[in-house]
């Protein structure tokens, strides 16, 4: 199982892997001495693969003390010192267990278009293919066929679905799927929500009122909020996730397409500048392709 997740996640970052790491040997392999004009090239490519300004100057900075520290002279030393670094600044959050008793509620948010649907219904099926009992809530009723796309991934999940029509009120839908999960003891309600409403206000209006409910209805489950954001739009997602950040806090990301781009690197800035640990990445389409982010294996698979 490792291996075959191994696998999946180095082919899912093949397109980061050559923008990215395969330049730093390049860079490397060119230099002859440990000196100002590698880490220039090296900062460049940094914040070419979307690591962002303050990301680079960090990784730089750290980068420099372990070279001084192994009092290295050798330039082919430094990718190995580099990955470490990369390692560390990308284990440094903390992460709250997202099962953790018998109750328990993801509440996933996210604009139109990242792959937040898609991604619900992985997550419910990696949690089903772990034995938990897991309920959907279609609670994202403004977007045109999202409660139809839910019911596909419940029913290819082998999962139960709580919906109402389109148009309905999120908060009512949520209301719905909370009392049904402690009717049958579910361990898991994940619950999808718009991604866009007509302004910032309406949505925040709207994940409020959600809100509100679950800890009205379900003061005892334990609650997470996960951001969904698309790596191909790279430090965009920053920005969005920022906005969101302020709206309604966050307990976490889940990364998607990671697959589909060179810009890999933005993991490692999402968390280092939103303080917000990754939990998810998705490394292509099929339905196990959605994997638990583990830093140390994400390096690995880089290098």
């Amino acid at each position: 199982m490792f291996g075959n997740f191994f696998d999946k996640l180095k082919s899912g970052l093949s397109k980061t892997k050559s923008s990215f790491t395969d330049k730093i040997s390049e860079i490397l392999n060119l230099t002859v001495s440990i000196d100002d004009d590698m880490y220039d090239e090296l900062e460049e490519l940094l914040i070419t693969a979307d690591i962002g300004m303050n990301t680079t100057m960090e990784i730089i900075d750290d980068l420099k003390a372990k070279i001084k520290e192994n009092k290295l002279k050798d330039p082919t030393g430094v990718k190995d010192l580099l990955k470490e670094v990369i390692m560390e600044q990308l284990e440094a959050k903390e992460k709250r267990a997202l099962i953790n008793g018998p109750q328990n509620v993801l509440l996933i948010i996210g604009v139109n278009g990242v792959g937040k649907t898609t991604s619900i219904g992985k997550i419910a099926n990696l949690y089903k293919s772990n034995g938990k009992k897991v309920l959907l809530a279609a609670a994202d009723t403004f977007r045109a066929g999202a409660i139809e796309q839910l019911d596909v991934w419940s029913k290819r999940s082998g999962v139960d679905i709580i919906k109402q029509q389109e148009g309905a009120d999120p908060a009512a839908v949520v209301f719905d799927a909370i009392q049904a999960a402690k009717a049958r003891k579910t361990e898991l309600l994940i619950c999808d929500t718009a991604g866009r409403l007509h302004n910032k206000k309406n949505l925040m209006d709207e994940l409020s009122k959600i809100n509100r409910v679950i800890d009205r209805e379900f003061p005892e489950a334990n609650k997470n909020t996960l951001l969904v954001l698309d790596a191909t739009t790279g430090q965009n997602a920053i920005i969005q996730a920022k906005q969101f950040k302020e709206i309604c806090g966050l307990d976490g990301i889940i990364l998607t397409k990671l697959d589909g781009t060179a810009k890999g690197g933005v993991v490692i800035s999402i968390q280092k500048e939103l303080k917000v640990p990754v939990y998810f990445i998705g490394v292509g389409e099929g339905v196990d392709d959605l994997q638990e982010f583990d830093a140390k294996m994400f390096a690995d698979a880089l290098f």
